[in-house]
């Protein structure tokens, strides 16, 4: 049985420096042709990997960044060894420099080893670089990143943050697979992945539909975003999305931020308390919790409180950065017995 090519990620023409309306309201993935494309970090990258290995040294401080490197067979992937107790990379710290001599020195292999600096602040590492390569978000105050390193397959992964990526050197496939994809991407471990967050176990290269019977499904609901230097990504929180680094040398930055106060708890947390709290209970026990999740979390309306004079409703009211306060300081009390 053959398998289609995933449907393009809706596309929209961008002046330079100007995102469309509307588009962090989006809950949909949306490709940003040229959004970054005057950036002179971009320019640079047109010009040779040399110009944008160059300009990004201009700006370095000197202080280390976190390297993943690899064998050449892992042939790019990020990712387990075959029995899932290890990983097929090792991790060190290094000068950003030196990393960008190692992309260098392997520049022409054919099959290189790998290796790639996931999510770094860029203000750690390249002060003032933002003074003349960066993108407004309004009034969104987002945390920004940057990502480089040569041939690189990064799982398919999601991250709760609303998230904007900008291909600055280099070229990426983006494939990304709507949040009810779930059953149908084969997590691994919750509480130990490549870069912390739960990946899908598929190849998506070269997906093994006897293992993964389920992943034919996935595919027919994703979507593939393939970007040049000066494009940008829109991912709305929770959509699964899939990397691939093409070039010898890709950098990207992002930026990504919560649509809720900073206080609010991250819903990660809660997942991994109900594994230690409810998914082991007997049957019927679970099923009641079931239902008063239901009640007080994702199915709530007036009547949950009515009966409740105004001024009693504690944690029940509206969540402000107090009552946050409060119910954490509880938390962490009750988590420490």
């Amino acid at each position: 049985m053959s398998i289609a090519e995933p449907k393009a990620v809706e596309s929209m023409n961008c002046d330079p420096g100007r995102l469309p309306d509307g588009v962090l309201e989006s809950e949909r993935p949306l490709l940003l042709k040229d959004l970054v494309a005057e950036w002179p970090l971009v320019e640079a990258a047109k010009q040779s990997a040399n110009a944008a290995d160059s300009y990004l040294r201009e700006f370095y401080n000197g202080k280390p960044v976190t390297v993943s490197v690899g064998p050449p067979e892992i042939d790019g992937r990020i990712f387990y060894n075959d029995d899932l107790s290890d990983f097929n990379f090792v991790m060190r710290r290094a000068r950003l420099d030196a990393f960008l001599d190692a992309l260098r020195q392997h520049r022409g292999d054919d099959k290189p080893p790998v290796h790639y600096v996931g999510s770094t602040t860029v203000d750690y590492i390249l002060p003032g670089i933002r003074e003349h390569n960066d993108l407004s978000l309004g009034d969104v105050e987002p945390l920004v990143s940057i990502w480089l390193g040569n041939q690189t397959c990064i799982a398919a992964h999601f991250d709760v943050p609303d998230n904007v990526a900008c291909v600055v050197a280099g070229r990426r496939r983006f494939t990304l697979f709507p949040p009810d994809q779930l059953e149908n991407l084969y997590v691994g471990p919750l509480d130990y992945a490549p870069a912390g967050q739960s990946i899908s176990l598929v190849d998506l290269r070269e997906p093994d539909f006897e293992k993964f019977p389920r992943f034919r499904t996935a595919l027919q609901h994703a979507q593939v975003a393939d970007m040049q230097p000066g494009d940008a990504l829109f991912i709305p929180s929770m959509w699964w999305h899939h990397v691939l680094g093409l070039e010898s040398f890709n950098v990207l930055i992002n930026y990504w931020w919560r649509s809720v106060p900073d206080w609010m708890g991250n819903p990660m947390d809660v997942l991994n308390h109900a594994l230690l709290s409810i998914r082991d209970l007997p049957d019927a026990q679970r099923k009641i919790w079931q239902n008063i999740f239901a009640h007080y979390d994702f199915e709530p309306d007036d009547e949950v409180v009515a009966h409740i004079p105004e001024g009693a409703r504690g944690v029940m009211a509206p969540i402000d950065e107090p009552t946050a306060r409060k119910l954490r300081g509880l938390l962490l009390k009750r988590l420490n017995r």
